[in-house]
């Protein structure tokens, strides 16, 4: 007698544990709506080395920490050569995986009501997903599989060793040579990190180095990078790659020849892609391309009884990114309520040294689509928590229509990702630049810089001529 095929019938059927998988599981099942997460590779510790983001994070605050002994002298204390203990370096990135890892992990989702169903999951038909001889028919279906590193088509790369965001927390040997491949957030994140905490560090870009941001405040960025000894060479096409000993040589070509350097290691940092394979996404109706799944702007896909986030729509690989659409999703299954995405209004950051933070437009974006707009600038060094703490290098770049709607806003310096805040809220309620010209911020702060930028815009109709006269003649009274 043939085995009967088991079958669950949750509310919600969450595909994928990326944040924006694991953000609606776990609110839908606190508002107590039946749901399943179907993930295959793992929660907890492997969830974060996957995601990467948190590892990397680590890195950086121990290159950082390594950083600031080398800088002692200009503050006064006696400069420290920092002699790095890579081992130990890897054991705090553990150290810091681990102590983040319960807020992700099996037991606490299950604890939250989440039925979880370990393994593959692909659609059998446009309402039924089959997980080995489990089937689920959701009411509703969300896709959340993630995404995953690029492997450039590179002669000789899969048969060479190398690193991914993904592989890098594991890394117990010391790179006395990265290469990195890929000059993108991810990229100049690791390289700086590295070059800090002692390695040599060379990156190679097929293009423009941080080729999505803001020109002027990317040139800041890459400045303070070369200044650090990471050396960077833009415009190149990697040739091939290959295993020579115990170390790696790339050979590229360059406009005026070719070259081949060594290393010790290799990173690869040219992007990520949706994870996309084995769903059986054509088996639901489910319209795909290489670039992600196709949604609308409230995240639906053309099989109207599934819902897609994050990473795998083709959304910048981010995890806020991934939550926020996680937002989106469940205002419209849970209550019903239809709510459009508004990508201009989600934030990014560079964990560079500055750091390097945006929302809404660019410049040049916003120039192509409405020519008389005013660019505010603001420079660090006219801040006085600037100067008292050296960090002096650079700026806010905020851009407004004529009548001082914000349109984006760009900021490179100190603690750029968490004054962006206060910019992305104003866009996504829709404020005026006026707005932040009685707005008290604590001083000394680095929020006097972005409030500055907002003055600047003011300061002309303060005092033109007709303002003068109006005050002129109020003085008459006393």
């Amino acid at each position: 007698m043939a085995q009967e095929t088991k079958e669950l019938k949750p509310n919600i059927c969450v595909i994928g544990a990326d944040a924006g998988g694991l953000a609606v599981a776990a609110a839908a099942a606190a508002f107590g709506t039946p749901t399943v997460l179907v993930e295959n590779s793992g929660l907890g510790g492997e969830f974060l080395r996957r995601d990467g983001s948190v590892a990397v994070q680590a890195l950086i605050a121990a290159a950082e920490h390594a950083q600031a002994m080398r800088d002692g002298a200009r503050f006064g204390s006696r400069a420290v050569r920092a002699g790095v203990d890579f081992s130990a370096v890897s054991t705090y990135v553990r150290e810091v995986i681990d102590a983040v890892a319960p807020n992700f992990s099996r037991e606490r989702f299950a604890g939250l009501g989440v039925r979880i169903v370990k393994g593959a999951a692909r659609f059998a038909d446009a309402e039924t997903v089959a997980v080995g001889d489990l089937g689920i028919k959701a009411g509703r279906f969300v896709l959340a599989a993630g995404s995953a590193p690029v492997i450039p088509a590179i002669p000789g790369l899969l048969d060479t060793p190398h690193l991914t965001s993904e592989t890098v927390a594991d890394l117990a040997d010391y790179p006395r040579h990265l290469i990195v491949i890929g000059a993108g957030a991810a990229g100049l994140e690791l390289a700086q990190a590295f070059r800090r905490l002692g390695c040599e560090v060379t990156v190679l870009e097929a293009a423009t180095a941080l080729a999505r941001e803001d020109r002027e405040c990317a040139a800041v960025v890459l400045d303070a990078l070369e200044r650090e000894g990471v050396k960077l060479r833009a415009g190149v096409k990697i040739t091939n790659v290959r295993r020579a000993f115990a170390r790696v040589q790339v050979a590229f070509a360059t406009a005026t020849g070719t070259e081949t350097i060594e290393g010790s290691h290799l990173l690869l940092a040219a992007g990520r892609l949706p994870s996309l394979d084995g769903l059986g996404l054509d088996a639901a109706g489910i319209g795909h391309t290489a670039e992600g799944i196709v949604v609308d702007e409230h995240l639906r896909t053309t099989n109207k009884r599934v819902y897609a986030l994050g990473d795998v729509t083709g959304a910048p690989p981010l995890p806020h990114v991934a939550t926020y659409h996680a937002g989106v999703v469940l205002r419209q299954i849970l209550f019903r309520t239809p709510v459009n995405v508004n990508p201009l209004a989600v934030p990014s950051v560079i964990h560079t040294d500055p750091q390097l933070a945006r929302i809404g437009l660019l410049e040049d974006e916003a120039r192509s689509r409405d020519r008389a707009i005013r660019v505010l600038r603001w420079p660090y060094r006219e801040n006085d928590r600037a100067q008292a703490a050296g960090t002096t290098t650079g700026h806010i770049k905020v851009i407004t229509d004529r009548d001082g709607a914000i349109l984006g806003a760009s900021i490179v310096g100190p603690e750029a990702g968490e004054s962006i805040a206060t910019w992305a809220l104003a866009i996504s309620e829709r404020l005026n630049i006026r707005a932040f010209g009685g707005l008290p911020v604590p001083h000394p702060s680095y929020a006097e810089v972005g409030k500055r930028a907002a003055i600047s815009y003011l300061t002309p109709g303060l005092t033109s001529p007709r303002v003068r006269r109006i005050i002129g003649w109020l003085r008459r009274f006393g």
